[in-house]
């Protein structure tokens, strides 16, 4: 992960579920009645209660309820939550300014009347904000959205058109209309110090409505550019995706995914362990694909999809492949297991393997182990700080650890130490680099002492624990894994953790208060399960430290007592999949971050704008 991918990882932190709608709109008339209680004076607290739940809980109520409605009539696809959600900020925007409208007017000399003015400022700021939201989420025409996002301020000016007595300027009706409609006189008394307002003062508002909905397109257009320029699709098709995956579950985001997605061969190797009497025990399948981006978007949750079709217990080691190689959508998943299952069928096993190497080149450490004319290998850049490996380098690495006497080498990224977002460089092993060409001669050299290594019988066991944890503490569905290997007397453990990446110094810890066994190494799956609601979530970041090390202690053993003599057989099929695409994850994110950079300040001059413009139509309006 790049810089800029670690700082666009990190937007996610300002990102959360959206409440069940009842919960927000219940939240709403709550905080409505609260504020009625504050604001009017009548004789009875209820009372007060009541007004605050007609003229401030109403409008929120309305919004909630039909602008769900009116968005999808008109082809849009705003839930019930988000609109509720939405609904409720902009009640609490209409309070925070009439708050602080009402606190001017008592401490100068300015009159009711400037409430009344920032009320109509407040009512068409919350339908630039409706409409901005409902834009970005339903993907509507400026024209289209309008008429949801006009529910609220529509709504809140009716209950003001009616209740201030500004009808009776119009002096129109018989005496039913007045009746049903001319009620000023029964609006409560701070209300009714606002009564006969001007009705110029509703076109004002809609004036400002015009001036802010312009002042939202001139924003969207703007930001948008880069986007078009650069990835040629529209950033509210991110936005909207993004939202209605954190907000929602919801899979759109794989939609655009696959329009910047390219076309992609990658190496699917399949590793299976069998008893000699029949009957797989343990399956390792390394696709060379990241397992992202985010949740179960595209690959994200691909660990488990492979797990689920092992017949023995699935190991599936995070590859040497960076976030370009992340899937589209969850369909292509399908793709890599029906590889996957092709090579299996095609696997011929051999009864002998090595003992286990260790070779440390500059930074990197690479343990290896050969099957018959096979072999696996994990490489480690602990206890420095490391992200991804490169495709590229991943491929160079597995091609200089062949050799005449090992037709075929899965070589896994243990990716088991990393400081989650914080420095300049984040770890990213890229091809050119020092690490990168110090994981190449590693492997090179644990090819050659493979190759050369002596073969005999071997034994496997294997133990699995779902653990207690979940994903918001940083362990997906897979739990902690452990596989033990014992040839020529020397036991070597692989410990796979169900995580993405682990906190600096745990690795190195686990390895030296586990000495159960002769040689152990850790590695983490790197599924973006974990990553849905945080950017790092580590392991080792959220549980205890201690728990993991004594889980992890207790799963070796059962696996030694689970040893027993196995086959052992490695295959390797190319897939076909859609994928990120070469730079497309750094163009996103730098596009991404050129964004948010510039949106600060762009909205800031639109808004300071917009409000000048406000305050001269006001000006004109008084002369």
């Amino acid at each position: 992960m790049t810089t800029n991918q670690g700082n666009l990882a990190g937007l996610s932190r300002f990102v959360f579920r959206a409440p069940s709608w009842y919960s927000s709109v219940g939240f709403a008339l709550l905080i409505a009645a609260v504020i009625g209680v504050a604001a009017f004076d009548s004789r009875f607290v209820f009372e007060d209660a009541w007004e605050g739940l007609f003229y401030i809980g109403l409008p929120t109520v309305a919004a909630s309820v039909f602008t769900p409605y009116v968005d999808r009539k008109l082809g849009g696809q705003l839930t019930r939550n988000q609109a509720s959600l939405l609904a409720l900020a902009c009640e609490l925007a209409t309070i925070a300014v009439l708050t602080v409208a009402a606190v001017v007017a008592v401490l100068t000399p300015l009159s009711q009347a400037f409430v009344v003015d920032a009320l109509l400022v407040a009512l068409a700021s919350i339908f630039a904000l409706r409409l901005f939201v409902i834009m970005a989420v339903s993907r509507q025409r400026l024209a289209v959205a309008s008429a949801a996002a006009s529910i609220q301020t529509v709504s809140a000016a009716l209950l003001l058109f009616v209740y201030s007595g500004t009808m009776r300027y119009l002096e129109w009706g018989g005496p039913v209309a007045r009746a049903f409609l001319f009620r000023a006189d029964e609006a409560p008394e701070r209300i009714a110090e606002m009564q006969y307002i001007d009705p110029g003062k509703f076109a004002i508002l809609a004036a400002l409505c015009v001036i802010y909905a312009g002042a939202v397109w001139l924003f969207l257009t703007v930001i948008d550019q880069p986007w078009q320029r650069s990835l040629g699709v529209s950033v509210l098709d991110f936005v909207r995706g993004f939202i209605g995956h954190v907000a929602e579950g919801s899979h759109e985001l794989e939609t655009f995914f696959e329009d910047i997605g390219e076309d992609a061969l990658v190496p699917v190797s399949v590793l299976s362990f069998r008893r000699p009497e029949g009957g797989e025990k343990a399956r390792f399948v390394l696709p060379m694909l990241h397992p992202g981006p985010m949740g179960e978007i595209g690959g994200g949750n691909l660990p488990r999809r492979i797990a689920e079709q092992a017949d023995g217990l699935a190991f599936p080691p995070h590859a040497t492949a960076g976030h370009d190689f992340n899937l589209v959508t969850e369909r292509e998943v399908d793709t890599v297991i029906d590889t996957a299952e092709t090579a299996y069928q095609r696997i011929e096993y051999d009864a002998t393997a090595t003992k286990s190497v260790r070779v440390t080149e500059g930074e990197a450490t690479l343990t290896g182990q050969a099957f018959g004319d096979s072999a696996f290998l994990a490489s480690t850049f602990s206890p420095q700080f490391a992200d991804d490996v490169e495709y590229a380098v991943g491929l160079s690495a597995v091609s200089e650890a062949r050799t005449d006497d090992l037709t075929d080498v899965m070589l896994a990224d243990a990716h088991n130490c990393n400081n989650g977002l914080d420095g300049e460089d984040l770890g990213h092993v890229v091809p050119g680099s020092k690490r990168s060409f110090d994981m190449i001669h590693g492997a090179s050299e644990v090819g050659q002492r493979l190759a050369a290594a002596s073969r005999g019988p071997f034994e496997l066991g294997v133990a699995w624990d779902e653990t207690p944890w979940e994903p918001e503490d940083g362990i997906g569905p897979l739990g902690v894994r452990v596989a033990v290997f014992e040839t020529d007397g020397q036991q070597t453990a692989y410990v796979f953790v169900d995580g993405n990446n682990m906190v600096p110094g745990l690795r190195e810890r686990i390895v030296s208060r586990i000495d159960a066994v002769d040689r152990l190494e850790v590695l983490t799956t790197d599924t973006h399960v974990v990553n849905t609601m945080e950017a790092e979530n580590q392991v080792g970041d959220a549980i205890p430290e201690a728990d993991l090390v004594a889980l992890i202690a207790d799963l070796v053993d059962r696996a030694k007592a689970d040893l027993e003599p196995v086959e052992a057989g490695m295959e390797s099929e190319t897939a076909e999949v859609t994928v990120f695409g070469n730079d497309r994850t750094e163009m996103l994110a730098s596009t991404a971050n050129a964004a948010v950079s510039m949106g600060a300040p762009l909205a800031g001059a639109i808004i300071t704008a917009a409000l000048a413009v406000s305050a001269l139509i006001f000006l004109v309006a008084n002369f």
